[in-house]
Protein backbone atom coordinates (compact mmCIF):
# COMPACT_ATOMS: atom_id res chain seq x y z
CA UNK A 1 0.00 0.00 0.00
CA UNK A 2 1.29 3.69 -0.85
CA UNK A 3 0.22 6.72 1.03
CA UNK A 4 -0.23 10.28 -0.02
CA UNK A 5 -0.05 12.64 3.09
CA UNK A 6 -1.62 15.96 2.54
CA UNK A 7 -0.68 18.51 5.44
CA UNK A 8 -2.56 22.19 5.38
CA UNK A 9 -3.81 24.79 7.27
CA UNK A 10 -6.95 26.55 6.37
CA UNK A 11 -7.50 30.40 4.91
CA UNK A 12 -10.69 30.64 7.13
CA UNK A 13 -10.23 27.94 10.45
CA UNK A 14 -13.74 28.79 11.44
CA UNK A 15 -14.70 26.93 7.99
CA UNK A 16 -13.27 23.80 9.99
CA UNK A 17 -16.28 21.56 9.29
CA UNK A 18 -16.95 22.75 5.78
CA UNK A 19 -13.26 21.80 5.00
CA UNK A 20 -14.74 18.48 6.09
CA UNK A 21 -17.26 18.19 4.87
CA UNK A 22 -15.35 19.20 1.70
CA UNK A 23 -12.60 16.61 1.87
CA UNK A 24 -15.33 13.41 2.95
CA UNK A 25 -17.00 14.30 -0.92
CA UNK A 26 -14.46 15.58 -3.16
CA UNK A 27 -11.98 11.48 -1.46
CA UNK A 28 -15.50 10.14 -0.78
CA UNK A 29 -15.89 10.20 -4.95
CA UNK A 30 -12.45 9.17 -5.76
CA UNK A 31 -13.02 5.88 -3.82
CA UNK A 32 -15.97 5.41 -5.01
CA UNK A 33 -14.72 5.68 -8.29
CA UNK A 34 -11.73 2.49 -7.02
CA UNK A 35 -9.72 5.62 -7.45
CA UNK A 36 -8.31 5.32 -4.70
CA UNK A 37 -8.18 2.60 -1.48
CA UNK A 38 -9.55 4.85 1.27
CA UNK A 39 -8.87 8.61 3.19
CA UNK A 40 -8.41 9.86 6.37
CA UNK A 41 -8.80 13.58 7.74
CA UNK A 42 -7.20 14.64 11.35
CA UNK A 43 -6.72 17.46 13.14
CA UNK A 44 -3.54 18.41 15.27
CA UNK A 45 -4.16 18.26 18.66
CA UNK A 46 -3.85 20.72 21.40
CA UNK A 47 -0.73 22.25 19.16
CA UNK A 48 1.34 18.68 19.10
CA UNK A 49 3.28 18.95 16.38
CA UNK A 50 5.82 20.64 14.14
CA UNK A 51 4.73 23.97 13.09
CA UNK A 52 5.82 22.84 9.32
CA UNK A 53 3.20 21.32 8.98
CA UNK A 54 -0.47 22.17 8.95
CA UNK A 55 -3.05 21.87 11.45
CA UNK A 56 -5.07 19.78 9.05
CA UNK A 57 -3.54 16.21 7.79
CA UNK A 58 -4.79 14.04 5.24
CA UNK A 59 -3.96 10.65 4.57
CA UNK A 60 -4.50 9.36 0.96
CA UNK A 61 -4.10 5.20 0.43
CA UNK A 62 -3.67 3.80 -3.07
CA UNK A 63 -2.63 0.30 -3.85
CA UNK A 64 0.19 1.41 -6.15
CA UNK A 65 1.55 4.21 -8.06
CA UNK A 66 -0.28 3.13 -11.11
CA UNK A 67 -3.71 3.64 -9.18
CA UNK A 68 -2.68 7.35 -7.82
CA UNK A 69 -1.24 8.33 -11.16
CA UNK A 70 -5.33 7.23 -12.65
CA UNK A 71 -6.50 9.14 -9.74
CA UNK A 72 -4.08 12.37 -11.10
CA UNK A 73 -5.04 11.66 -14.21
CA UNK A 74 -9.05 12.36 -13.44
CA UNK A 75 -8.61 14.88 -11.44
CA UNK A 76 -6.17 17.32 -13.55
CA UNK A 77 -8.63 17.47 -16.29
CA UNK A 78 -10.24 20.27 -14.13
CA UNK A 79 -13.71 19.95 -15.35
CA UNK A 80 -16.75 18.35 -14.46
CA UNK A 81 -17.86 17.18 -10.72
CA UNK A 82 -14.56 16.48 -9.88
CA UNK A 83 -13.29 19.87 -10.75
CA UNK A 84 -16.20 20.95 -8.17
CA UNK A 85 -15.46 19.35 -5.47
CA UNK A 86 -11.63 19.39 -6.06
CA UNK A 87 -11.94 23.50 -5.85
CA UNK A 88 -14.15 23.21 -2.85
CA UNK A 89 -10.89 21.73 -1.00
CA UNK A 90 -8.08 23.82 -3.04
CA UNK A 91 -9.97 26.41 -2.43
CA UNK A 92 -10.15 26.34 1.48
CA UNK A 93 -6.30 25.60 1.92
CA UNK A 94 -3.19 27.14 2.37
CA UNK A 95 0.69 26.17 3.32
CA UNK A 96 -0.11 22.75 1.44
CA UNK A 97 2.74 19.93 1.89
CA UNK A 98 2.65 16.51 0.47
CA UNK A 99 4.60 13.47 1.18
CA UNK A 100 4.69 10.02 -0.32
CA UNK A 101 5.23 6.72 1.75
CA UNK A 102 5.19 3.22 1.00
CA UNK A 103 4.38 -0.24 3.45
CA UNK A 104 7.66 -1.26 4.35
CA UNK A 105 9.48 -3.75 3.90
CA UNK A 106 7.38 -3.90 0.90
CA UNK A 107 7.32 -7.31 -1.83
CA UNK A 108 9.63 -6.09 -4.34
CA UNK A 109 12.12 -6.11 -1.00
CA UNK A 110 14.71 -8.70 -1.29
CA UNK A 111 16.13 -10.59 1.92
CA UNK A 112 19.02 -11.57 1.81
Amino acid sequence: MNYYHIWVNLKDSHKDLEFCDSVNGYLGYLKRESLIEGFSVARRKFGFGPETLGEFHIVISVRDLEQLESAFSVVARRSGEIEELHRKVYGAVTDFRSALYRDFPDKERVRK
